[in-house]
């Protein structure tokens, strides 16, 4: 019997990973992967491990969950240590605790792996606290989308309207009966509102208003899943402390078109400023099979007074040939 690892990998930026997180996915045998994955996690997975994606997003979901939780069942009793990789943190609105469940009913080890919620994180990029001392004090996590079935509502929406700051998740499709219950609930018309979607990530676009108006400013603007709502004062701190947004390159596509595996440098510093890098290689480094000319000077190397290499691939490919040959490195001293 295998392992099964319930894994977070966090709310969208690809760096907010645990490393725990990332030790797991570069071990997993098996990593199964929802929608919001970061897809730059995946690079991290060992050669030869299988990746299965199934899905799940907002009315879309490629899998059911209770073949998700089968298939989890079936590769542990493969005896394969599994990734469940799931976007955020698998038990906050994540269904982590029912595939837990499953996986305990059914004899199967399991560990949960925590990850930075998109609840806190998102409104954290987008310059939103939760709390603050001058505006709140108490903070609640809540669902936008009940489960289907239910008859009646777990939500006690008056309870709610004593909260200084809410956070909805999923939410984005029902902001209109959001609104509706909050203000019938208690909640002031005019509290500070946002909508953050896509948050933590180059495409991040936040909406505000009074929450008397919200749905409509989200609907007028476009706002689709995932979203991420926060109704609280705190939202008002977003003008003097919202930072994502300012940084040089936020929200710019820039292509890259160095060799694959020659780009990770640039990648990194065009993300760290907010850039969205798309890859797409122009040209491609390989040998010349066979270089005789190569081999020739190899072998006269020692009546050369100098080499000059052109580029770092030159210098890899010189280096790799006069490996290969019977060439004593030695003979380069004094050139």
């Amino acid at each position: 019997m295998g392992k099964v690892y319930l894994v977070g990998a966090g709310p969208g930026e690809a760096e907010l990973v645990t490393f725990k997180a990332l030790r797991l996915i570069q071990e997993a045998d098996c990593i199964v992967y929802d929608f919001l994955v970061p897809k730059g996690l995946l690079k991290h997975a060992r050669k030869g491990a299988e990746l299965i994606y199934v899905g799940k997003k907002a009315a879309a979901h490629t899998v059911p969950q209770e073949e998700i939780n089968e298939l989890l069942l079936r590769k542990a009793r493969e005896g394969k240590v599994v990734v469940r990789l799931k976007g955020g943190d698998p038990f906050l609105f994540g269904r982590g605790g029912e595939e837990a469940l499953f996986l305990s009913e059914n004899g199967v080890d399991f560990e949960i792996v925590p990850g930075v919620s998109s609840a806190i994180a998102v409104p954290a990029y987008a310059g939103v606290p939760l709390t603050h001392r001058n505006y709140a004090s108490t903070v609640a996590f809540v669902t936008g989308r009940e489960d289907a079935k239910r008859k009646t509502s777990r939500i006690d929406w008056q309870a709610l309207s004593r909260i200084d700051t809410l956070v909805f998740l999923m939410g984005v499709g029902n902001l209109p009966e959001i609104r509706r219950r909050l203000i019938e609930g208690g909640k002031e018309p005019s509290t500070k509102a946002c909508v953050i979607e896509w948050g933590t990530l180059p495409e991040q676009r936040v909406v505000e208003g009074a929450l008397s108006e919200i749905d409509k400013r989200a609907e007028e603007a476009g706002i689709g899943p995932p979203a991420v709502l926060v109704v609280g004062e705190t939202v008002g701190l977003r003008g003097r402390l919202a930072w994502f947004e300012k940084k040089a390159l936020f929200g710019k596509r820039i292509v890259v078109t160095r060799p694959q595996g020659q780009d990770e440098e640039m990648t990194r510093l065009l993300e760290r400023e907010g850039a969205r890098v798309l890859h797409l290689p122009t040209i491609m480094i390989e040998p010349i099979e066979p270089n005789e000319d190569l081999e020739r000077a190899l072998r006269e190397i020692s009546s050369f007074f100098g080499i000059v290499l052109t580029s770092v691939n030159a210098a890899g490919l010189f280096l790799e040939a006069l490996l290969r040959s019977d060439v004593d490195i030695r003979e380069l001293f004094g050139l």
